[in-house]
């Protein structure tokens, strides 16, 4: 009889560990779920009290550099011959046709007129223009004088709607990697003032232009990989301190087949003050001339180099091709002759060349090193005639 009971003592203390434990594990759970919420409610607090309840002005470097210029960048518009005269003054059933949509910058204003400097590719000949200012008036521009050989026009307009003036840097001073803006009309009027950003790329790229007269120009100029599109022609590459140190001109976008990014050009603002001085004292800018069609010399194969007879250690020049009668270099240079000087300064390209001559007036003398039969030679030249009397 006492088997029965001691089993049945065992049962119930089976039972009533097993009800202990379900229960401890039911409160275990309502604990774990309490904290958990807890938690949640801790979590979406800490959420809350970290939302952004006030907008800030966000400004860098950048954006106070372009604060600088930005009032004194422009866009230029010229229209289609036939429509000089005004479209509502003649007898015409077409629109007015833009021809050309490029872009400028403000340098200068007096209390009559302000004087914007743009590329004389963006006029094509023009005499007028109008001017699109940044707070969108548009008024119209007189061409004070323009300059194929440089790229650089000017054009002045009324001084009333002007409320801002460009600062010029030094482009003597840049360094290759700092930063470059550029500020334009990408495409046209549409996308006006447009603010792009890069850096100096290179500082002396040699860059072939043609002028009206055919003649094939090299000049100097700064490259950058800041975006440059059609219509950005004309606007300032600006530093990290608001100054001009450059004129957009232009880009490479193909390579042959090969598409290119990130290539384009500005002229050095030292160079284009230069320029505009003389634009607005006399329309144009009045250059001495050789009379010499020139190549470089890196660009002649092995085979014609071994021809010319030259010394080992020569590695750059200018080959003349032609000599015009009539001008400076006639009678002291001959076809073939390689010029390597001009005073103190080594020419190893036409850029070369031409940025030591064009810093002379007419009338200076200048002494010009060449080999000539593999031999050095100099001759004293002096400038007396013009670009304007090539090829006449």
């Amino acid at each position: 009889m006492k088997q029965p009971s001691n089993f049945l003592r065992k049962l119930v203390q089976l039972v009533l560990i097993l009800v202990i434990g379900f229960a401890g594990g039911i409160l275990g759970t309502l604990t774990a779920l309490q904290v958990n919420k807890g938690n949640s409610t801790n979590s979406s607090q800490e959420v809350k009290s970290t939302t952004v309840s006030r907008a800030y002005k966000n400004t860098t470097s950048t954006s106070e550099a372009v604060d600088k210029v930005k009032n004194a960048v422009v866009s230029v518009i010229t229209y289609a011959e036939s429509s000089e005269k005004g479209f509502l003054t003649e007898d015409t059933d077409s629109d007015p046709q833009v021809a050309s949509e490029g872009s400028g910058v403000i340098y200068k204003k007096d209390e009559k007129y302000a004087y914007l400097v743009t590329n004389a590719h963006v006029l094509m000949g023009a005499t007028q223009a109008d001017i699109l200012l940044a707070d969108g008036n548009k008024v119209p521009g007189e061409v004070v004088g323009s300059d194929t050989f440089s790229d650089i026009a000017v054009v002045r307009i009324s001084a009333d709607k002007v409320t801002a003036v460009a600062e010029f840097g030094d482009s003597s001073k840049l360094t290759v990697g700092e930063t470059a803006i550029a500020i334009g009309s990408p495409l046209g009027t549409k996308y006006a003032n447009s603010v792009t950003q890069g850096i100096v790329s290179s500082l002396g790229r040699d860059v072939k232009l043609k002028s009206e007269n055919g003649q094939n120009i090299s000049t100097k100029a700064l490259q950058t990989d800041a975006a440059i599109n059609p219509g950005n022609s004309g606007g300032p590459l600006i530093n990290i301190q608001g100054q001009v140190i450059g004129i957009t001109s232009s880009k490479i976008s193909t390579n042959g087949q090969t598409s290119v990014e990130g290539i384009g050009f500005a002229i050095p603002v030292n160079d284009v003050q230069n320029i505009i001085e003389q634009l607005e004292k006399n329309g144009k800018v009045i250059r001495p001339a050789l009379g010499i069609q020139m190549m470089d010399l890196s660009n002649l194969s092995t085979y014609d180099l071994n021809q010319l007879n030259l010394p080992s250690k020569l590695k750059g020049g200018v080959l003349i091709r032609t000599v015009q009668d009539g001008m400076p270099a006639s009678g002291h240079l001959q076809r073939l002759d390689i010029i390597t000087k001009i005073d103190d300064t080594d020419i190893e390209s036409t850029a070369d060349l031409q940025s030591v001559l064009y810093s002379h007036q007419i009338g200076d003398e200048i002494t010009i090193t060449f080999y000539r039969d593999g031999k050095q030679k100099t001759a004293t030249l002096k400038l007396t005639k013009s670009t304007e009397n090539l090829g006449n």
